[in-house]
């Protein structure tokens, strides 16, 4: 790991239409705009929708990096984030995020260690533990 800080840039264009350009230095350019909650036209990426991906993709790749560290055999890590935003004291805000993980290991794996591994994953999450909201992980370890 390279030492702190880090830095990271993304940006964003766009008209007075719907659709805003996001870009990154070295990645591929991501249309955006408002979800259908805000009147936007859906299918595709809004900010809502990327802030709960990152806090998925944050919890696992986190947990890869947790599970190799603690050599934990698995196969695969399914994730989602509900998040749930609210007005709070006329503010729009990100209240609660619930993040459901189904990790998948061979038969005969330490169950308790793996569900130990998953929570300390979502405990080091640095995009969930940025934001303001409560938190909670339903960790489910399946076999086979």
């Amino acid at each position: 790991m390279h030492p702190y800080p880090h830095l990271y840039t993304a940006a964003t264009s766009g008209g007075p239409t719907a659709f805003v350009t996001v870009t990154s230095p070295g990645l591929p350019d991501l249309s955006s705009a408002p979800p259908p909650e805000f009147d936007g036209p859906g299918g595709v990426w809004s900010p809502e929708t990327l802030l709960c991906a990152a806090v998925a993709d944050c919890f696992v790749l986190t947990f890869r990096a947790i599970a190799r560290a603690s050599k934990l055999e698995w196969l695969s890590l399914d994730c989602s984030v509900e998040g749930t935003l609210e007005r709070v004291k006329g503010v729009s805000r990100f209240t609660r995020y619930v993040t459901k993980a189904t990790l998948h290991v061979a038969a005969g794996t330490d169950q308790a260690k793996a569900k130990t591994l998953m929570e300390k994953a979502e405990h080091n999450c640095l995009v969930a533990n940025s934001l303001t909201g409560t938190r909670e992980l339903v960790a489910l370890v399946i076999e086979g």
